[in-house]
């Protein structure tokens, strides 16, 4: 203020810190092109301003597994027109694909830009009467502030039904419609806070373009009553084990070994097929953990009682 008055501003008093530069993300622009085969287009340009001591560069997270459905995230590549280390590399999570941009090896500081592109398959939902699109364009993984973002939906038919709300889940505002034109809209956002994102939903005639049947993975959870009852007995088994002990310590142990064969079958079928993210745990994990629980029980019971009768042995030779 005093040096928009013409005034000296006043110097900060020896000794105080001098204020620590954050993290921000100045402009966030996004087009987002609907292609006649289904394939969503992707094209970010991310203004970054690194802290003081600087970065490698930027992480982008982008889901390829909502729930149970599925996407397929392809064809990644980077740029950055300020001459920053822009080189891609991914690397899937749990239900993310990590989109790295930068260089292990060298640092950046102060403000660049970047360009991440990506094509996305599976991303459109039929209905009886129109197919759609829902979709975070920029997401809500970052952890620092967005100044000024902008979306922009494109498809080859023209686009009567395209909303766009922002901010947190379940915490959103509608967002500010820039231009309209019969085969764009833009929309734009200021002021986002860390995890706020722009969500649109896009709405298409029947037969507009090609719509390719949603993929789904099995949950992460398909037990039933059976198995969570077999799960409980064993619990409930322990006590009993503990109180008549198996005289043979190798019943608990072949217990354990074939329960875990069991939970290694359950998770690796899928795994082997699909990846880590795909794991689904059913009653063959459920049984193979209370197989594990009961021999688990058994073992320490049995090395329970050996350890009394030694004791009660040495306080014989000992009377």
């Amino acid at each position: 203020m005093l040096a928009l008055l013409g005034l000296p501003a006043r110097a900060a008093p020896p000794g105080d810190p001098e204020p620590v530069a954050q993290e921000s993300i100045p402009t966030y622009d996004v087009r987002l092109t609907l292609r006649t085969d289904g394939i969503l287009q992707v094209r970010e340009t991310i203004t970054y301003d690194f802290a003081r001591d600087g970065e490698h560069g930027i992480v982008r997270r982008v889901p390829f597994r909502h729930a149970d459905r599925l996407y397929d995230v392809r064809d990644v590549r980077a740029s950055s027109s300020t001459g920053a280390p822009a080189r891609a590399r991914t690397i899937k999570l749990l239900h993310d694909v990590q989109i790295s941009v930068g260089d292990q090896h060298r640092e950046v500081r102060g403000r660049q830009a970047y360009v991440v592109e990506y094509d996305m398959a599976w991303v459109l939902t039929p209905y009886p009467d129109h197919d759609e699109l829902v979709w975070d364009a920029i997401g809500d993984d970052w952890d620092v502030p967005i100044g000024n973002a902008a979306v922009r939906v494109e498809a080859p038919v023209p686009l009567r039904h395209v909303t766009c709300r922002a901010g947190a889940p379940g915490l959103t505002t509608r967002c500010m419609r820039d231009r309209d034109g019969p085969y764009a809209v833009d929309f734009t956002q200021s002021g986002l806070r860390p995890h706020e994102g722009m969500t649109v939903r896009v709405r298409l005639p029947k037969k507009a373009i090609a719509v390719p049947p949603p993929r789904y993975a099995p949950p992460h959870w398909t037990g039933t009553w059976a198995g969570t009852g077999v799960l409980a007995l064993a619990v409930g088994a322990m006590a009993l084990a503990a109180r008549r002990p198996v005289p043979y310590r190798r019943a608990g142990r072949a217990l354990v070994a074939t329960g875990a064969l069991l939970v290694v079958a359950d998770v690796g079928d899928d795994v082997a097929e699909h990846g880590p993210w795909a794991f689904s745990l059913g009653d063959r994990c459920l049984a193979g953990l209370a197989l594990m629980i009961v021999g688990t029980a058994v073992a320490r019971a049995h090395r329970h009682r050996m350890i009394q009768h030694a004791a009660g042995t040495l306080g014989e030779d000992y009377s």
